[in-house]
């Protein structure tokens, strides 16, 4: 995953169409630490096209409220420039998983 330094260089890459994976983490989350190595090992398996990045909630505050993160973990996705979901705190990665396969495969064809 590719560590946000700004906003601008996020709303860039949403901006292309392409998709998009924005996982909102933190410095003292243990649940944090240990979803991000299975979400991005998963999603770089099945999803080639996904381009993901990482915001450190305490470090980029702006980036944070901007999308309106309350709570992490934080996995928002975006398609075609668009929010398709997001999910929060616990999560099953293999649902995760299946819930991304049909919009990934209608949107990158």
């Amino acid at each position: 995953m590719i560590q946000i330094q700004n906003l601008e260089q996020l709303l860039n890459s949403i901006n292309t169409g392409k998709p998009v994976l924005i996982y909102f983490s933190g410095e003292n989350c243990s649940v944090c630490k240990v979803l991000k190595p299975k979400i991005e090992e998963e999603v770089s398996k099945n999803f080639p096209l996904f381009e993901m990045f990482e915001v450190k909630t305490d470090l980029h505050k702006e980036i944070t409220s901007h999308f309106t993160v309350f709570s992490i973990p934080t996995t928002l996705v975006y398609f075609d420039k668009n929010e398709f979901f997001r999910k929060g705190r616990n999560m099953s990665v293999s649902l995760f998983i299946e819930e991304l396969k049909r919009p990934y495969n209608l949107l990158t064809k």
